[in-house]
């Protein structure tokens, strides 16, 4: 195991699942975004899927976990660096023949891809405008943070060039961002079909927002309960739990 990892990375468990994944404690890891993204995406058997900046391959190594069925996930994600370690983490797993990690800017898979091949997208973007909050001076966590390397648009852009008639497209976002991703999906012919709010607590404005789109979908949108993170006591909801894969009981013994 040691000859795999580098200086700072360690090796976690994929929640929910026996699958490994390697991390850099010092960079930016994965974090409950991805794990509700994941588990909100619905999809057919035998789905090409791309998970557009994959960071650490968390999302497709947990789509695969929950939906064998699916063809092939590709990860592309523009930080060479975060490339590397998310191949060797799929390596680790020996699940090269279905997925497949890329080192490219997302706005030259037009150039690399054919338009119409995937039924499903996914993406846990940087949340942030350019030039807004405080940019880390780590160019790794400010990458991840801030739409440096790219923006919301060039996601649906690409999303709708890669997707097939009625395919999918799911993100994880913050709620004050919503009004810019729903005008640039309907710009790009992507319905915004599903949405569900995430709150820390009930009676807490939401923190986050799941999004499905469908290419070519019909005008209405479908809101869903809430999802709430954390109940009275400040303890993970049986919703939570069951999203991670873990027992309540046996984590609060």
């Amino acid at each position: 195991m040691k000859d795999i990892l580098k200086e700072n990375e360690r090796v976690d468990y994929v929640p929910g699942s026996k699958l490994k994944i390697i991390q850099d404690k010092t960079r930016f890891c994965y974090g409950i975004d991805a794990i509700l993204l994941s588990d909100f995406v619905s999809m057919k058997n035998k789905a090409h899927i791309m998970d557009l900046g994959t960071g650490t391959g968390i999302i497709p190594l947990r789509l695969y976990n929950l939906l064998h069925d699916c063809e092939r996930i590709v990860g592309v994600e523009i930080q060479p660096e975060v490339a590397e370690m998310a191949s060797r983490s799929i390596k680790m797993n020996n699940l090269e023949d279905k997925i497949e990690i890329i080192n490219m800017d997302l706005k030259d898979i037009p150039s690399n891809f054919k338009k119409a091949t995937f039924d499903v997208i996914t993406s846990n973007p940087p949340y942030m405008k350019r030039g807004s909050g405080i940019t880390n001076p780590d160019e790794s966590l400010s990458v991840s943070r801030h739409e440096i390397s790219c923006t919301i648009e060039d996601i649906i852009e690409v999303s709708q060039f890669l997707l097939k008639d009625r395919g999918r497209l799911y993100l994880v976002h913050r709620p004050n961002r919503l009004v810019d991703i729903i005008w640039a999906a309907r710009k790009y012919g992507l319905e915004p079909k599903t949405i569900r709010f995430v709150q820390s607590k009930v009676g807490e404005k939401p923190k986050l927002l799941l999004l499905e789109c469908i290419k070519g979908g019909n005008a209405e949108l479908k809101f869903e309960k809430p999802l709430i993170i954390y109940d009275d006591n400040g303890i993970y909801t049986d919703e939570i739990y069951d999203i991670y894969g873990m027992n309540k009981e046996n984590e609060n013994e």
